[in-house]
């Protein structure tokens, strides 16, 4: 009985933490049953249930949009953190030279000028809203190995919730299609009601 009760408690643990993974993305519930679905209140009429059914689906679709565009501002970030971070790595073997390094670095899209960068212990990294701080290398590095740590996590979060929103679109696709097809039924059973009470 007690190992039973512990794996209930794992369980609901589970489903729990799974709820809280995609907390924000309301879950679609699956109509087993269409009929017991239309006796409830605020179903009276198979078209005010699709546009219920309707209106979650374009929410999920909105849901969608907002995701993939932080998916797309994530997947361009990722490559930029690591690009710094070799640069990091290459200034930090360079900094116990005297001789100065050679490189290019770019004033505007497609236009770069040549520079000679004497050794240095510091760096300068823009941190957004036109704003740029001056760290240690040491520092700028754990900084930059913190961020891309943090931008991979939630780009697999947000793959997950991506996924997740996917199953939500099929589960109110079927729903929808379940509650047009349980009124096309209803309603050729009441036309043929009608013609049978005609004869």
């Amino acid at each position: 009985p007690l190992s039973k009760m512990a794996a209930t408690i794992d369980n609901s643990n589970a489903v729990q933490a799974t709820k809280k993974k995609h907390l924000g993305i309301p879950e679609a519930v699956f109509l087993e049953d269409v009929d017991t679905f239309m006796k409830q209140p605020g179903n009276e009429t198979a078209e005010a249930v699709l546009t219920k059914q309707d209106e979650q689906y374009q929410k999920y679709k909105y849901m969608e949009l907002n995701l993939s565009q932080k998916k797309l501002r994530l997947k361009s970030q990722i490559p930029q953190i690591t690009e710094t971070l070799e640069i990091l790595r290459h200034m930090q073997k360079k900094k116990e030279t005297t001789e100065p390094m050679e490189t290019h670095f770019m004033l505007a899209d497609s236009v770069y000028c040549k520079a000679s960068v004497p050794p240095t212990d510091k760096v300068c990294l823009w941190l957004g809203a036109n704003v740029m701080l001056e760290y240690d290398i040491d520092e700028a590095q754990a900084l930059l190995e913190k961020n891309l740590t943090t931008a991979s996590r939630n780009l697999e979060t947000l793959e997950d919730d991506l996924n997740f929103l996917r199953d939500q679109f099929t589960t109110t696709e079927v729903n929808m299609a379940r509650v047009y097809n349980w009124d096309v039924k209803r309603r050729s059973r009441e036309n043929l009601l009608k013609s049978a009470d005609k004869s």
